[in-house]
């Protein structure tokens, strides 16, 4: 029985290490560019509807979190259909090792929304700004099995996360252009990037 156990973490352990070195081709352009289009449609919906969502913070991150979930979800649906497809075997090691990549960023921004909203809700401004941040932290974690040129989108995340902080604090205030404008474009640009990937010669090896 030990040596049957022994065989199976054998096993797991090898199928990890070759997931590690091989490209993840469960992200798809279309989807990304469609995560794009919900970030900018969340944007135009409580521009049109929600006039104030700094008085009303709690709709205001409602929307976004309705908004992530529906990205996610078809982020989550075409990840696993293309992983089977391309990567047949080693899927499940492969889109283990992609939400391995993504998670602490992802964890720590449900858990910093969550903080500020019930312990210093004077500090929600810096929310879209600190999202960004940590979205370019998970895109930088992901590039070891993506693309290359995938930097350039942490690049932009990065960048914009901070520069949103700079012009939130001339008013302290939440607007669903600082939070969605950012996330519409880098979702775009990170689509682009997929579609244009030149296979192994843009992969890390």
């Amino acid at each position: 029985m030990q040596d049957l156990d022994k065989a199976l973490a054998d096993i797991i352990a090898i199928r990890s290490q070759l997931a590690a070195g091989t490209a993840f081709r469960g992200y798809g352009p279309a989807t990304m560019a469609a995560t794009s289009a919900v970030a900018l449609v969340t944007v135009l919906l409580q521009h049109a509807w929600l006039e104030d969502p700094t008085g009303q913070p709690l709709t205001f991150l409602l929307g976004w979190a309705a908004a992530a979930l529906v990205s996610l979800t078809m982020i989550w649906v075409e990840m696993r259909a293309r992983s089977r497809r391309h990567h047949s075997g080693l899927a499940d090691a492969m889109i283990h090792q992609a939400v391995e990549q993504f998670l602490p960023a992802g964890i720590a921004g449900v858990l910093l929304a969550v903080l500020l909203w019930k312990f210093a809700p004077e500090s929600l401004w810096t929310l879209p700004g600190l999202w960004q941040v940590l979205t370019s932290l998970g895109v930088f974690a992901s590039v070891r099995s993506l693309p290359r040129t995938v930097a350039l989108a942490g690049a932009w995340y990065f960048l914009a996360g901070f520069a949103v902080l700079v012009f939130a604090s001339a008013t302290h205030t939440l607007s669903p252009w600082t939070m969605g404008l950012p996330f519409a474009v880098g979702q775009a640009l990170m689509a682009a990037i997929l579609y244009f990937a030149s296979g192994e010669s843009d992969v890390e090896d």
